[in-house]
C-alpha cells in the first residue's frame, strides 16, 4: 500500500491547510468520496501536492474495514498542572495543499473548496510558507530530529494491519511571540531550545536546561526514541505570525507522550518553548493509504 505522496514531498516552498466538517445530515462517506476525488486531478494536472486526512472517529465510521485501532480523536484539551493549555480543535477533515508557486496552490484550494462545498464547510484556512529555507520564525534550524528522507517512510507510515500505507497527522498552530523570544538574546533562546542557533547543535548535558524544548520533545521509551517526521512552515502576517505544526507517525502514543511532556503533565517541567508560543489548534487525522482512498474516487 502507497501512502499519499505529499506526505514526503520535501521542499514545497507554499502551503495552504484546510479544517472542514461534514455539512449536518450529509454521510461521512460522501465527505470522503468528495476528499478522494481530489487527489489525482489536482497532483497530476495542477501541479501541487495533495494530502487529505479525516477525524479518526468519522474514518472508522465511513470506512470501518480500514479503521486504525487505538487512534482517537484529539478530543480533550491538554492542560498542564499550571494551567497551560492545549486546546482540542478536532476538524473532519483536513486537506493540505503544497507545490512550488503560490499561484499554483492557490487556484487548487480554490478548486478544492468548489468540489467539497457540497459536503462540507471550511473551519480553518492558514496559508503556510517555507521560511530561510529550512528555520522557523524563531530563526532556529527546523525538523533537526527527523529522520532521513529514505528511512522516513519507516517513521511516518504504518506497513503492516489494515491501516498499511496509512499515517496519523498531528496539527497545531502555534503563534510566536516573536518580541519577547528575540528580547531573550542568543544564549538565552539556545537555552529555550536546547539546540545552537547557528548550526542546529544540541547543547550538551551540562548546558541543556530541563525545561530546554528539545528535552521535553526528545521522547524514550526503553531506552529507544520514538519518532515522528515533522513538516512544519511559517504562517501569517508581520504583526501575527507563527508555526504550523505538521507531523505524520504511525501510531499515535508518540504524539501523546510528546505533548503531555511540553505541557509539563507528570513532572511538572513545562516546556520553555511555550512560554513564548500560544497553541491555537490542536487535531488528529488519519491519512489513508492512496489505494484506500482510490476506492471512493467518483467515477469519471
Amino acid at each position: 500500500m502507497t501512502p499519499q505522496a505529499g506526505i514526503l514531498a520535501l521542499g514545497t516552498a507554499e502551503h495552504c491547510y484546510l479544517e472542514l466538517d461534514l455539512r449536518p445530515g450529509v454521510p461521512a462517506r460522501d465527505l470522503v468520496s468528495g476528499a478522494a476525488g481530489l487527489a489525482g486531478p489536482l497532483s497530476t494536472t495542477g501541479g501541487v501536492n495533495v494530502v487529505i486526512g479525516f477525524r479518526p472517529s468519522l474514518w472508522a465510521s465511513a470506512v470501518p474495514d480500514a479503521a486504525l485501532a487505538g487512534v482517537a480523536d484529539f478530543d480533550a484539551d491538554i492542560v498542564g498542572p499550571d494551567g497551560f493549555r492545549m486546546p482540542a480543535t478536532q476538524r473532519d477533515a483536513w486537506i493540505w495543499i503544497a507545490g512550488g508557486d503560490r499561484t499554483a496552490v492557490f487556484d487548487n484550494t480554490r478548486e478544492a473548496l468548489r468540489v467539497l462545498r457540497p459536503v462540507a464547510r471550511v473551519r480553518g484556512e492558514v496559508t503556510g510558507w517555507l521560511y530561510q529555507h529550512d528555520r522557523d520564525l524563531t530563526g532556529f534550524i527546523d525538523g533537526t530530529e527527523n529522520p532521513p528522507l529514505l528511512a522516513a517512510p519507516g517513521v511516518a507510515v504504518m506497513n503492516t494491519g489494515p491501516g498499511a500505507g496509512s499515517s496519523i497527522a498531528l496539527i497545531q498552530q502555534w503563534r510566536h511571540d516573536s518580541d519577547a523570544f528575540e528580547a531573550l538574546g542568543v544564549a538565552g533562546q539556545e537555552g529555550v531550545i536546547g539546540r545552537t542557533k547557528a548550526d542546529s547543535i544540541e547543547l550538551d548535558e551540562e548546558r541543556m536546561p530541563p525545561t530546554a524544548h528539545v528535552a521535553r520533545t526528545v521522547v524514550e521509551e526503553d531506552g529507544v526514541e520514538l519518532e515522528i517526521f515533522r513538516r512544519n512552515t511559517a504562517y501569517g502576517t508581520v504583526t501575527d505570525h507563527g508555526t504550523m505544526f505538521v507531523a505524520f507517525c504511525r501510531e499515535q502514543r508518540p504524539f501523546e507522550l510528546m505533548l503531555r511532556r511540553m505541557a509539563g503533565i507528570g513532572d511538572g517541567v513545562r516546556d520553555a518553548l511555550t512560554r513564548y508560543t500560544t497553541p491555537l489548534s490542536g487535531a488528529y487525522y488519519v491519512v489513508p493509504a492512496v489505494e484506500t482512498l482510490a476506492r471512493f474516487a467518483p467515477a469519471d
